[in-house]
């Protein structure tokens, strides 16, 4: 069973400057989705960030919760919480891999997601899998989020001549810019 194996964590990054996290979720069951918050506010303090919570109805909303927010607000990045226990329709399966694929998809975009939306066959199993205390899910989503974010401000910062930058101060000077071609 999972919750006896061992597995490396990796240890929780240090920032320079403060980070905010978003942590969206869908309370579908709300005394999972509780369990899940708590372990992510728990390790984003942890790291010294803070953290902003918005409800949304289910998994199918969370990615789109996350790409409203990255377009009209400032976080570093995003906790998506939820969980989704199979049921009798296939509608588990379209929850879960959309849910999912569109994450990666704003993932892939740079966006700092940690996916916590729980994919499980039995309540029991999402019992076992949110609570903080246990394996705590919720707090390694936002742990997976704040790994991502420290790798983007360590190499957002090395973007110093490399790829198209536009004409500066110096370049203008120099007689190479926009004014030249009149010359």
């Amino acid at each position: 069973m999972a919750a006896n194996e061992q597995h490396y964590v990796l240890e929780r990054p240090s920032f320079d400057k403060p980070v905010k996290l978003l942590i969206v979720v869908a309370p579908y069951y709300k005394d999972i989705a509780d369990q899940l918050v708590g372990g992510a506010k728990a390790e984003i303090e942890a790291a010294g960030g803070t953290w902003e919570l918005v409800e949304v109805p289910g998994a199918l909303e969370v990615p789109t919760a996350i790409g409203i927010a990255e377009r009209l607000s400032n976080f570093d990045g995003y906790v998506a919480l939820g969980c989704v226990i199979r049921g009798e329709t296939t509608h588990y399966e379209t929850v879960c891999n959309d849910s999912s694929r569109a994450l990666q998809l704003l993932g892939l975009q740079g966006l700092c997601i940690g996916n916590g939306i729980l994919t499980v066959e039995t309540r029991g199993q999402a019992e076992v899998r949110a609570e903080a205390a246990g394996q705590n899910k919720g707090g390694g989503a936002a742990a997976a989020a704040l790994h991502l974010i420290a790798l983007g401000r360590k190499w957002g910062a090395s973007r110093k001549g490399v790829g198209f930058r536009p004409a500066s101060d110096e370049y203008q000077v120099a007689g190479l810019g926009k004014d030249s071609a009149s010359r």
